[in-house]
């Protein structure tokens, strides 16, 4: 495992102070590594989960070749160019039993959406395009083409062949693909366990009474829905008083549980923070000022549980061994130290923190997905950082995306990412956006 310091050090060229966006995001990938853990669990629990191992198709998918709609099946050769086709209807194909009778030349079977092909018809043309008199059946000329209509045997999935490799997260249509295979539990790895709290003296918890100068702590329940949305399991530590005892228990019970941690606030160069000097103090981490707009300051690193552990046994404010089953079986967990202002909370968990979970997930790789969209706005950006602006993109009566941004993007406007579908995202090198120049757009829908 290459240490935070070692990795850090390959970042030659790279200003520590104004660190760029893509330079963080190359880091992260090397720090961080998947977890080893399997588990087997049923199909309906599954959803979300990374698969550990290949899912190799036991059967074919569809088992036969079959009708893709009703209709009446025949022998497509006997097609002609211009020329109309009578046939003599012999017999009803229903999904679910295959139909055996005999069959001449000249004959056809009516047959179901989902019925086996009989042997030796290979066409299938719609109801609703022939003319029935009887059991005799012509088909208009040029209504279909041999082979219409016709599923193959093992047009989805052949037996044999890889389904879903390994590093798949399940989807509901991943789900629905592993159900058409029979199988009722698969191979998943464990979930990642991801502790977080808030930290400052001026955080207030739900349910305290306002005081002047405290704010409620909106991070947690953020930062908590983020996860939770990935998948992962989530220890809710709370709110931490910036106080070196409590700091130092807060970072015990987490690197003691959990695979990684994330806190918000006291990252930045401020005389009242201990949460800097605790991180430390307790492990290998690196403190950055990164060349984007949300949120500048970030930490990032690992905390040593040995460390951690001695901390507890000879310092004050040592807190129980947790009860709790969800122990962190390797020698440290990764830290995440973020900006403690919510909107920047937000960007660099996206950013940077979401990705880098998705790998400690064991998922495969999967760089978000940017629509292109007109600017209604001229936009005001200096070149030589990466910004991340709110913005509400919609459809144009031609078809067109169109964003507009939602006014303030102050980094504690948190009712912004309210009203916000996505996030104009302006590289590390462009400069001012006119009116309909074309920008990045990363949306949300499906990440938060």
């Amino acid at each position: 495992m290459t240490r935070t310091a070692d990795i850090a050090a390959t970042l030659q060229g790279y200003d520590p102070q104004a660190l760029r966006a893509d330079a963080v995001s190359a880091f992260l990938r090397q720090l961080v590594e998947p977890v080893t853990e399997v588990q087997r669990v049923p199909l309906p629990a599954a959803l979300g989960r990374v698969l550990a191992e290949d899912v190799v198709s036991p059967i074919s998918v569809p088992p036969h070749d079959n009708s893709a709609m009703d209709g009446y099946a025949f022998d497509g050769a006997q097609l002609r160019p211009g020329q109309p086709l009578r046939l003599r209807c012999v017999g009803t194909a229903l999904a679910g039993a295959a139909w055996r009778g005999a069959l001449a030349p000249g004959d056809c079977v009516k047959i179901m959406t989902g019925a086996v092909m009989p042997a030796g018809l290979d066409t299938v043309v719609p109801q609703e395009f022939i003319r029935v008199e009887g059991a005799q059946v012509e088909l208009p000329a040029d209504v279909a083409r041999r082979g219409d209509n016709r599923r193959l045997l093992g047009e989805d999935l052949m037996a044999g062949r890889v389904a879903l490799p390994r590093g798949t997260r399940l989807s509901p249509a991943a789900l629905g693909l592993l159900a058409s295979l029979g199988l009722g539990e698969v191979a998943v790895l464990r979930r990642l366990r991801v502790a977080y709290f808030s930290t400052g003296d001026e955080i207030l918890s739900l349910g305290q009474a306002p005081r002047e100068g405290a704010v409620y702590d909106s991070n947690r329940y953020t930062v908590s829905a983020l996860l939770a949305r990935l998948g992962v399991e989530v220890i809710d530590l709370g709110v931490v008083p910036d106080r070196p005892d409590a700091l130092r228990a807060a970072f015990g019970q987490a690197a003691a549980r959990a695979d990684a941690v994330i806190t918000s606030g006291g990252v930045s160069v401020g005389e009242a923070d201990h949460t800097r000097a605790m991180m430390r103090q307790l492990g290998d981490v690196v403190f950055w000022r990164i060349a984007m707009r949300p949120g500048r300051p970030m930490a990032v690193g690992r905390i040593a549980a040995a460390a951690v552990d001695l901390q507890k046994k000879s310092g004050p404010g040592a807190c129980p061994e947790s009860a709790s089953s969800s122990q962190n079986n390797s020698d440290s967990a990764i830290l995440f130290g973020l900006p403690g202002n919510p909107v920047a909370v937000m960007v660099t968990f996206l950013a940077f923190v979401r990705p880098a979970l998705l790998r400690m997930m064991g998922a495969r790789p999967e760089p978000p997905v940017l629509l292109r969209a007109q600017s209604s706005q001229a936009i005001a950006k200096k070149p030589g950082r990466t910004e991340y602006q709110r913005g509400i993109v919609s459809t144009q009566p031609d078809g067109r995306l169109r964003v507009c941004t939602t006014g303030n993007q102050g980094s504690g406007v948190l009712s912004s990412m309210v009203q916000a579908n996505g996030l104009i995202v302006l590289g590390h090198a462009q400069g001012d956006v006119a009116v309909g120049d074309e920008v990045s757009v990363m949306m949300f829908e499906g990440v938060l």
